[in-house]
């Protein structure tokens, strides 16, 4: 890694890529590949630093076959699904393989054109000039915590699932776990294998489950292969599969939803993969409830009306871009705040700006970030 000394004296017009995750080392190794400089600003103090964030038994749902980075395979020694603590390994490796040029402890605040070039401002007051910029800064960068009515009456704990490590601290505690994507279901199952007296899961919107393998063949190759089919007819078969594979949980309070699996994907929303949350419902250990409407004199209001005093809420309730400030007075974010374009493309208001690891596709971010990064190079070198 460079240093600031280093990285004061640099005069040239390289191309910068804004955040040391595996979507920015994949692009700055794949712009290395087609032999062009790349630099790498990060702003903690090492790369993947929100893997290093990431709750203990995290692993991912992509098998390691599929979710190596391009010019390195992940190693067989990570086992099929590779944990959180290897994917760390792994990119310190993939940035000492690639001999990536990264710079930490920077924070570009602003992107604005400058001319031909990009002028990124920059921690210290810094004003930097690039050829072109690859924005990497991440799905997950800012949690997203509501503001429920009464919420500063509530006496317990209260906080956001990027906080949680492990269930340790919450071993002989009632915790309602908020939100029912990948992350809340596989925290509301690490706290019952940790020892939590009672775990509760607020739900807003039933999700889609799908077994992370079935018979070996792994629920990343399916969405692979469907996700440039049409969506009724994905709908049509996942529905299939879902009855084949995934047992009725309407008892225990979790329905089959009412919507289309792939539909619902198109809307941003994930499958869950089941890592043990079909079998903790089953077996009445993690409680599917109402959603948390609201707090009133220390209790959790649900959505029902229910009134619960639960020690601890955990709230798995996603994250946000937070690009506005970065990119948003240049018109390349929808109304949702993310980017317009992805991968090799650029907006037309903003040619030799690109974007990779803001979609969360079926078929592996991993994957979809090494394809981004092949194109973005593709694209930068052809300039």
């Amino acid at each position: 890694m460079a240093d600031e000394k280093d990285f004061a004296l640099t005069t040239d017009r390289p191309v910068y890529v804004v955040g040391g995750g595996p979507g920015g080392l994949a692009a700055a190794a794949a712009l290395r590949q087609a032999g062009i400089r790349a630099v790498v600003l990060e702003k903690s103090e090492s790369v993947g630093a929100s893997w290093r964030r990431h709750y203990d038994r995290l692993r991912l749902h992509t098998t390691r076959r599929l979710s190596g980075l391009p010019g390195l395979p992940m190693p067989r020694s990570f086992g099929r699904w590779a944990s959180r603590d290897n994917v760390i390994r792994y990119l310190e490796k993939y940035t000492e393989f690639h001999e990536l040029e990264i710079v930490t402890g920077v924070e570009v605040s602003r992107i604005e054109r400058s001319g031909p070039d990009w002028l990124l401002h920059a921690t210290g007051g810094r004003q930097l000039t690039g050829r072109a910029v690859v924005v990497a800064t991440g799905f997950n960068h800012t949690p997203r915590l509501p503001d429920w009515p009464g919420r500063e009456t509530y006496a317990g704990e209260l906080l956001h699932a990027g906080e949680y490590r492990n269930a340790a601290p919450y071993a002989g505690k009632d915790v309602l776990v908020v939100g029912v994507g990948n992350t809340g279901a596989e925290i509301a199952v690490d706290l019952v294998e940790g020892g939590a007296a009672r775990v509760r899961l607020a739900v807003r919107t039933v999700p889609h489950i799908v077994r992370r393998s079935t018979a070996g063949w792994p629920a990343q190759r399916t969405g692979i292969l469907v996700r440039r089919l049409p969506v009724r007819l994905v709908d049509r078969a996942g529905a299939v599969m879902c009855r084949i594979s995934v047992p009725d949980l309407t008892e225990r309070g979790l329905p089959r939803p009412d919507t289309g699996l792939y539909s619902r994907v198109r809307e941003g929303a994930i499958p869950v993969q089941d890592v043990g949350l079909i079998d903790a419902v089953r077996a009445g250990t993690v409680e599917p409830v109402a959603a948390l409407d609201s707090f009133d004199d220390g209790k959790a209001v649900l959505a029902d009306g229910t009134r619960i005093s639960p020690d601890t809420v955990i709230a798995a309730t996603g994250y946000r871009r937070a690009l506005e400030d970065l990119v948003g007075h240049l018109g390349v974010l929808d109304e949702r705040g993310r980017p317009v374009t992805h991968g090799g493309r650029t907006s037309a208001k903003a040619p030799g700006l690109y974007f990779t690891g803001f979609t969360n596709p079926i078929s592996g971010m991993f994957r979809e970030l090494a394809i981004d990064a092949r194109k973005i190079a593709r694209a930068v070198s052809k300039k």
